[in-house]
């Protein structure tokens, strides 16, 4: 289990991250809506993740998110790099109901984010617009290449809750063990 502490003026974070784990999840962001999210994030990828954030909620939810995905996408890294006999690729489409979201990523080293979703207003008192502020943080500190589309919905919990399922589903898929891969390149390193 790796374990991450990041302390600025704005939030104090810290967590410990098992990536082939049993999905246990003890998280605590002050934010319902994200702490449900990241939940689910912990129930299909398998992780065991405790995650304590305690962020200027007075200001607004945007330094918390942001900074759990920081740390959530270094752990990610320390975890998952160099790497060697798993899968490297993965992909899923998600079903909420009327929404459907599909996810195709990478872990390629090369940190990209393509985020094609409607965004609009609030669930609850979360903005929607932070989710993809969650996942750049992500992607780029764990260097996955991620492209997450939505191809139809209108409520925004069932969009949400299905971008968050299908990236934990893609990634899960993409750290799959395959012994015979050896490192998953041709240039011999990721």
């Amino acid at each position: 289990m790796q374990t991450l502490t990041r302390n600025t003026k704005e939030t104090q974070t810290t967590a410990s991250l098992e990536v082939y784990g049993s999905g246990n999840a003890e998280i605590q962001t002050g934010i319902g809506f994200f702490n449900h999210m990241l939940q689910s994030l912990c129930k299909h990828a398998n992780w065991n993740l405790n995650l304590n954030c305690k962020g200027d909620l007075e200001v607004d939810f945007h330094h918390s998110v942001e900074d759990c995905g920081i740390v959530i996408g270094s752990l990610l890294k320390t975890s998952l790099f160099p790497l060697s006999k798993i899968e490297r690729f993965g992909n899923a489409s998600i079903v909420m109901d009327e929404a459907c979201v599909e996810c195709d990523l990478d872990l390629s080293n090369r940190p990209f984010l393509v985020y094609e979703v409607p965004v609009s207003g609030k669930v609850g008192e979360f903005d929607c617009e932070l989710v993809e502020e969650f996942f750049r943080a992500v992607v780029q500190n764990a260097g996955i290449s991620a492209h997450i589309i939505a191809k139809r919905g209108k409520n925004q919990h069932h969009l949400i809750e299905a971008y968050f399922k299908a990236f934990t589903v893609a990634l899960r898929r993409a750290y799959a063990k395959n012994e015979a891969l050896g490192i998953p390149s041709t240039k011999g390193i990721l």
